[in-house]
């Protein structure tokens, strides 16, 4: 499950999107607009610095903006960077696998096999999905709702 650590960076990344290119937006601006703790929103944003999808600017006008253009950030690498493996069971990933305790024989594991289809499925949807893309399905889907 995205835990709220990865919701919330997504959230402040399409915020960021959707702010003009290379334009510092301060947290304080997206913790109010996204309703999103400030202090859990400064620590997010620190680890997407740290992964390189943001980039900052301290003194009067700073914050962040996104390091390249939304359709070039991949959702996948921001979820594993913000949430970790992707697989919902340790011995599914691919990145941090671990055996179970109590599996007699990996290969055999009806658990594991359709963990590792769960796991395989999500990461088809996120790699291939960009914030632009994201961004794209929230404005359709506004268009809609407005009719």
């Amino acid at each position: 499950m995205l835990t709220k650590k990865g919701k919330y960076g997504l959230k402040a990344l399409v915020h960021l999107a959707r702010s003009e290119p290379g334009k510092a937006v301060q947290v304080a601006e997206i913790a109010a607009r996204e309703n999103i703790s400030k202090k859990f929103l400064d620590a997010i944003m620190r680890d997407l610095k740290n992964a390189g999808f943001v980039r900052s600017w301290k003194g009067p006008g700073g914050g962040f903006a996104l390091s390249r253009p939304a359709a070039d950030i991949v959702i996948g690498p921001v979820v594993r960077a913000l949430d970790g493996p992707l697989a919902p069971i340790a011995c599914a990933s691919r990145t941090a696998f671990q055996p179970c305790d109590d599996c007699g024989d990996l290969s055999t594991c009806s658990v594991r096999i359709v963990m590792t289809e769960v796991r395989d499925a999500i990461a088809e949807v996120l790699d291939r999905t960009t914030l632009a893309d994201m961004l794209n399905k929230s404005n359709t889907a506004a268009m809609v709702l407005a009719g």
